[in-house]
């Protein structure tokens, strides 16, 4: 290996240190009951103890955001959809984020075809899996999250930008 010199670019900084952190959040909405799946994160979660989110989660090198999408969602609720089946519902663009000094891109799905029915399949990271009618969305719910979810729920901006101010 030739000794590097000056005139030679540097090696990259890790990913965390230089990029965006890619996220993929899911809207599970039953039309016909008009309501979506939420979870609540336990009093011992990373962040957001307490509060109402959507399943979501980061991705993982090399993986499509859709296969993110799909995998978070089986991972905390056991339900199942098929990447196809996935609409883009809202992206949200944060300049800042646990695990992201750069900041996050999430990417927010609807599916609106899934196979199972919630449960809580990561107890220590969340109090509670469950549907919630779509008009008692909880209060105490992830700003971003609940922006992209009311967005959605109302036919709004699919882009919205968190602490670029």
């Amino acid at each position: 290996m030739a000794p590097q010199t000056d005139d030679q670019p540097k090696a990259l900084k890790s990913a965390r240190e230089s990029m965006t952190l890619l996220v993929a959040a899911v809207i599970v909405h039953d039309k016909v009951t008009n309501r979506v799946v939420l979870l609540q994160r336990s009093e011992t979660a990373k962040f957001a103890q307490g509060m109402w989110d959507l399943p979501v989660g980061k991705s993982e090198p090399g993986e499509p955001i859709t296969e993110t999408a799909v995998r978070e969602l089986y991972e905390e609720t056991g339900l199942i959809v098929k990447p196809e089946s996935l609409k883009v519902a809202h992206i949200i663009h944060g300049a800042w984020g646990v695990e992201a000094p750069n900041g996050f891109l999430t990417v927010v799905f609807a599916a609106e075809e899934w196979t199972g029915e919630p449960e809580n399949r990561e107890p220590r990271k969340h109090a509670q899996v469950r549907w919630v009618a779509a008009d008692a969305i909880p209060e105490n719910f992830v700003d971003t999250t609940s922006s992209a979810l009311h967005h959605y729920l109302g036919g709004g901006s699919a882009v919205s930008l968190d602490g670029w101010q």
